[in-house]
């Protein structure tokens, strides 16, 4: 799979829709692991954008990524008892509650524009999150030409993603930052580990495996391939590089108390994502638990952290970051892709 894709070094940077940036993505790709772009907050237009960013930037292999969420269904109900709930904090900040909530992305599932436009000029990869789009839509990527990646929790998922003929599996543990890929958030969640999910989804021995969740270094790296892994993917320790869109108090955070203390909630978007602890998390233990569907819940977050930002508060926003957050280092992306590879090879 590396080989058919020229990438000589198997680290994947991850997708981190909002974060991750062509500038950053290209640096690693040029490297010699696999940069990645998250499309899922953004629609044909701008995923267009980013890919033509890509490109001009580097000739190499690259990562396209997708939210393939089931559509969010509205609730007027819900959706007000929720704003209702938020009232408070958004009074906090000098503000109120949007008067309505709508849905901001498109899932990958009903998107034909989205699609059109990765097959008018097909990227090398092409990878889901959150389950897996029609037969039709795998069937065109691949014809196209499109290695395809997906991301399983389980190994149930892993061997759906297998029977739908995707290339290689994401798998991704309890210890991830960001967004959590389970296909059915509503169905009970054995939060398997890394380690423990890698073994098991090697084990089926349906697919390639690509490890996540919590890999910060070289020797996290290392134990991810001695698990039978073909590659690691790594997200928050490229949030403090200087290519990332990360904002200040996101980066800051990775070092602090919040780094330290990550908390998996869906009181942000409206689906299980883990970042730094907050003002928001800690508000999250004790809120209703009838949070809005993904993403409409997160039309009412975003709201709530633009009108803490706009004070000074930094405490409200989405500052995804997994359990390893404190073994993040500052250094531009090509020299931190050359870093881990030099610790992943090094002789324990």
């Amino acid at each position: 799979m590396l080989d058919r894709l020229g990438v000589t070094i198997p680290i994947i940077q991850a997708p981190m829709a909002g974060v991750s940036t062509p500038e950053l993505a290209a640096a690693v790709s040029d490297a010699g692991g696999l940069g990645s772009l998250g499309l899922g907050a953004t629609d044909a237009a701008g995923g267009r954008a980013m890919i033509q960013a890509m490109r001009d930037r580097t000739r190499r292999a690259f990562n396209v990524n997708l939210f393939v969420h089931a559509p969010a269904r509205p609730d007027p109900a819900r959706e007000a008892a929720w704003l209702q709930a938020l009232q408070p904090l958004f009074a906090a900040q000098g503000a109120v509650p949007p008067g309505g909530l709508r849905s901001p992305y498109r899932s990958f599932a009903e998107d034909d524009a989205m699609l059109a436009m990765l097959l008018e000029a097909p990227p090398p990869v092409v990878s889901f999150h959150f389950g897996l789009p029609g037969a039709d839509r795998i069937a065109a990527l691949r014809q196209a030409g499109c290695l395809l990646l997906a991301t399983a929790t389980s190994p149930a998922e892993a061997r759906a993603i297998a029977a739908a003929g995707i290339d290689a599996v994401v798998a991704q543990g309890w210890e991830a930052g960001g967004h959590r890929g389970v296909f059915d958030p509503a169905a009970p969640d054995d939060r398997l580990g890394t380690l423990a999910l890698v073994r098991l989804v090697a084990a089926q021995g349906s697919a390639p495996v690509i490890a996540a969740g919590g890999i910060m270094d070289g020797a996290g790296i290392r134990a991810a391939l001695s698990l039978g892994a073909a590659a690691a993917q790594l997200g928050t320790a490229f949030i403090a590089c200087p290519e990332s869109s990360a904002e200040p108090a996101h980066r800051a955070g990775l070092q602090g108390p919040g780094g330290a203390h990550t908390v998996m909630t869906p009181v942000i978007s409206g689906r299980p994502a883990r970042c730094l602890a907050n003002r928001f998390t800690a508000w999250g233990e004790t809120a209703p638990r009838a949070v809005p569907d993904y993403p409409i819940a997160y039309d009412a977050g975003k709201a709530l952290a633009a009108a803490a930002r706009a004070r000074g508060e930094v405490g409200f926003g989405a500052h995804w970051a997994g359990q390893g957050a404190p073994l993040s280092r500052a250094m531009p992306a090509a020299a931190l892709t050359a870093l881990l590879w030099q610790e992943a090879t090094a002789r324990p």
